[in-house]
């Protein structure tokens, strides 16, 4: 029995492997065609090791482009939303998960109804609104409209009804007021939800294309993503420039996971478990 397991495991192992080496295959093609040429990328013969490195295109994305102040910019919003992200999310799941009040249900129903939405059916609103409020140009046009995530508060809402009562019940005999109950009990209990909705939502955000492309128009606001259609020429592409402005925009999403990867882990494992 013992000897089949152990078959299995190998099995299972060698799969797991071959998918993920299919998976990185992309992304360790893109890292090594940043150190290439591009008439070297673009020849006929398509080598996957660079022959000649070449640092040319990293210098290229430094010195064609403001590209620190792009890292910048997106580094802002991404903090900015996942932090109101995960404020909101985990107050509007504690409200819903542990009061009663009118219309309770019905509202909830109506967060989830914003899920089915697709954002191209709200965005002419949301422009019109960001206009009116004279945010067209501004990174706050792309901060105020994602500080609720609706799935947040769903993903909140279900953790947070697995924490028993009585220990909310305790907290409130020893005196402490409802916030200090969030934060300091429910907030640490729903802690590895947190992290893998953190990474979730800074993932969105600094990946985010189309709505900082309608809102956003002077080039020192530009945000990473748009630094890809910056460096595609209208007649001729350097595929090294690009490749090289890929690789450094995949970076800082790299670290927030490594940084949080115990905690995401923990998080998804934990998904529907009582």
């Amino acid at each position: 029995m013992s000897k089949r397991w152990s078959v299995f495991e190998a099995v299972i192992i060698a799969v797991l492997t071959i998918c993920a080496v299919i998976m990185l295959m992309p992304y360790l093609w893109m890292v090594l065609a940043s150190f290439k040429s591009n008439l070297e990328i673009i020849s006929s013969t398509t080598t996957f090791w660079p022959q000649n490195p070449t640092l040319d295109g990293y210098k290229a994305v430094f010195e064609e482009a403001p590209f620190f102040t792009w890292l910048l910019n997106s580094a802002v919003t991404s903090v900015l939303i996942t932090a109101a992200t995960l404020f909101t999310s985990a107050l509007a799941g504690y409200v819903f998960a542990k009061f009663t009040f009118p219309g309770k249900r019905l509202l909830f129903v109506l967060v989830l109804a914003t899920m089915m939405i697709p954002f191209q059916v709200v965005m002419i609103p949301t422009y019109l609104i960001v206009s009116e409020m004279g945010l067209i140009n501004n990174l706050a046009a792309i901060i105020l409209p994602n500080l609720i995530s609706s799935y947040g508060v769903f993903l909140a809402k279900q953790f947070i009804e697995d924490i028993p009562k009585d220990l909310l019940e305790a907290a409130r005999i020893d005196g402490a007021g409802e916030l200090r109950i969030m934060w300091g009990v429910v907030a640490p209990l729903i802690l590895p939800m947190l992290s893998a909705l953190g990474i979730f939502t800074f993932m969105a955000a600094w990946n985010s294309y189309l709505w900082p492309l309608i809102v956003l128009n002077d080039m020192d606001r530009m945000t990473v993503p748009m630094a890809l259609v910056f460096f595609n020429g209208a007649h001729q592409v350097n595929y090294n420039v690009v490749m090289s402005a890929a690789v450094l925009i995949t970076l800082p999403v790299i670290v927030v996971f490594l940084i949080f990867q115990k905690q995401f882990i923990k998080g998804l494992t934990m998904t529907g478990m009582k």
